[in-house]
């Protein structure tokens, strides 16, 4: 019979435990570290206040969205929200970024505010 020691039990078996629990430890900070960013895509995706859904919104759909409830923002503002910039809205490249005219074809009502408020938009 094998003398296990005051720790009970053999080296070979603490460090069978020792790596099973590393490994599961692990996978789940994987795991958990997934969901959270998988979550902040969907809030970050989904919140009305940070203006178009990307690949979803239309110009036209984002600011009938901005300008319904429960902001009620006037145009100027929901077409600053909504205006896509010329650097594709990435933090490198904005001092040179211009502002996108916005597409408001089959949106006469939209037309008629831009061109009360001055913004250049493609009939």
């Amino acid at each position: 019979m094998a003398c296990t020691g005051a720790t009970g039990g053999s080296k070979t078996a603490r460090w069978a435990a020792t790596e099973v629990s590393w490994s599961v430890t692990l996978k789940t900070n994987k795991f958990a570290l997934g969901v959270m960013a998988a979550g902040g895509l969907v809030l970050a995706g989904c919140s009305s206040e940070i203006g178009r859904v990307p690949m979803l919104d239309t110009d036209i759909t984002c600011l009938h969205k901005q300008m319904a409830g429960p902001m009620f923002l006037s145009f100027p503002l929901a077409a600053n929200t909504c205006q896509r910039m010329s650097n594709g809205g990435f933090v490198l490249g904005e001092s040179k970024a211009k502002p996108l005219p916005l597409n408001l074809k089959g949106a006469p009502d939209l037309q008629k505010l831009a061109d009360e408020y001055g913004y250049t938009y493609t009939r």
